[in-house]
């Protein structure tokens, strides 16, 4: 039986209040709980004393008897100094505006510029002019117009009618 530290959603529409619950990770959201922990109210401003009520003892036992608390109630028992606070990685660059993106790439690339040159780079094997060119012939020309790819991967051209 997975034991889960959970919120469950009460109140009325566009009014919510949460209580917080252990029960068992198969059960509906709102449905069936072995506990009420505590009580969550957005509704209330961040710093009111009520926005966030703990039965702080409950908590720990449940937690010892292997419950595992979702993310929200993660962050309220951080907040309440019961847990470490989770760490969240960065989002990714690429969906990051470019503008912020170069910013934080610029130190990263001084740095990285700054640990080379103290050290020598490896030399590179001079590669010859010619190869390129002779990658450039080795390209098969396009078939003339109606050919059909053969199983080689070579369009054949089509016989003359």
């Amino acid at each position: 039986m997975a034991l889960k530290i959970r919120l469950a959603r009460g109140g009325a529409k566009k009014r919510p209040f949460y209580s917080i619950v252990v029960a068992e990770s198969r059960s509906p959201r709102d449905g069936r709980f072995i506990e009420k922990l505590g009580t969550y109210n957005p509704m209330l401003e961040k710093g009111h004393k009520e926005r966030v009520t703990l039965k702080t003892e409950r908590i720990q036992h449940w937690i010892k008897m292997g419950a595992l608390p979702s993310e929200r109630v993660t962050l309220f028992l951080a907040d309440a100094g019961m847990m470490k606070r989770p760490e969240y990685r960065e989002s990714p660059m690429k969906s990051m505006p470019r503008a912020e993106r170069r910013k934080l790439q610029a130190p990263k690339a001084e740095g990285e510029a700054a640990a080379s040159a103290g050290a020598t780079p490896p030399a590179a094997p001079a590669a010859p002019a010619a190869a390129p060119a002779a990658k450039a012939e080795a390209k098969p020309a396009p078939a003339a117009e109606g050919g059909k790819p053969s199983e080689t991967g070579k369009t054949e051209a089509k016989p003359a009618a």
